[in-house]
């Protein structure tokens, strides 16, 4: 299916939260991946689904803590002969609320003997059947591996506030990421905006972004860079983001957050499927449950 990875620049702000607000409604199966580099966080701030649920991925306990030794450390650990989509369900745990994750790494030392793994893992992710995976690539600095799982995306979703000192890393990044990715994948842009002036800060974010459009690629320079659009915005809602951490309840799926991450995961499924079909790999069926049916 399709693989979306999600990723900021300095600060990396709400990727995490973003990442699994859009995986607890996403209207297909679905997976979220944690591929931050510099470590993850969500061993520490989401619990685990009791052992031995149904679906062939529970968790390792009842509601505490999800194993940080299980998930892309051990993924790691097996694919060094080669990695196989169907390695993957193995390696993941699910969250009490349903949803299915890959729990990264813990720290920054780690990511240094795994440089190699992004570029297969990129390809293992594109080949899931019936599972979209949505990866937490988290920040992005120059010259990151992680370029090379995101050549095998269907599309990049880069997040950002309406903040000047934002937008303006936003636009710094897009101008390498463009050139890193020529023949890539489409790159998207995602607001994370005041419910107060919601609709304000998407429409500029999107005016200072649409700058830059509009020039013809240099055909000597290779593939033609990646198009770049606005895809809309998530509220920022810190209360909503406080309830992910606990079970799905009617405040959370009222809150500005989970509303908002619906009308995304809509676009984007939307998006994904108008897509032109491309040399996609060989998909392998795989043991992860449906999401979205809250």
């Amino acid at each position: 299916m399709a693989l979306i990875a999600l990723a900021a620049d300095k600060g990396a702000p709400g990727v995490t939260t973003a990442a699994v607000a859009l995986g607890a409604v996403w209207p297909r199966p679905v997976l979220v991946a944690e591929c931050d580099q510099a470590g993850g966080d969500l061993v520490y701030r989401l619990p685990a689904a009791p052992a031995g649920g149904s679906g062939g991925s529970g968790g390792d306990g009842d509601g505490g803590m999800l194993n940080p030794s299980r998930g892309l450390l051990s993924l790691a650990a097996t694919a060094r002969r080669g990695l196989r989509p169907d390695q993957i369900a193995e390696h993941c745990q699910r969250l009490v609320g349903g949803l299915d994750v890959l729990v990264g790494i813990t720290n920054a030392e780690q990511a240094q003997a795994m440089t190699w793994l992004w570029g297969p893992l990129g390809r293992a992710f594109a080949g899931l059947a019936p599972v979209d995976v949505l990866a937490d690539c988290g920040r992005l600095g120059a010259g990151t591996p992680l370029t090379e799982l995101m050549r095998e995306a269907d599309m990049v979703v880069l997040l950002t506030r309406a903040t000047l000192e934002q937008v303006a890393h936003l636009r710094e990044r897009v101008s390498a990421l463009t050139e890193e990715l020529r023949g890539g994948p489409p790159i998207g842009v995602l607001v994370l905006a005041d419910p107060r002036d919601f609709r304000g800060s998407v429409a500029e974010v999107d005016r200072i972004i649409a700058r830059g459009r509009g020039q013809a690629p240099d055909p000597a320079q290779g593939p033609p860079p990646p198009g770049v659009s606005v895809l809309g915005g998530l509220a920022l809602d810190p209360k909503g983001a406080d309830l992910l951490s606990g079970q799905w309840g009617g405040r959370l799926d009222r809150s500005l957050l989970i509303r908002s991450a619906r009308e995304v995961a809509a676009d984007l499924t939307a998006r994904l499927a108008s897509m032109p079909p491309g040399d996609a790999p060989a998909q392998v069926p795989v043991g992860v449950r449906p999401e979205g049916r809250r």
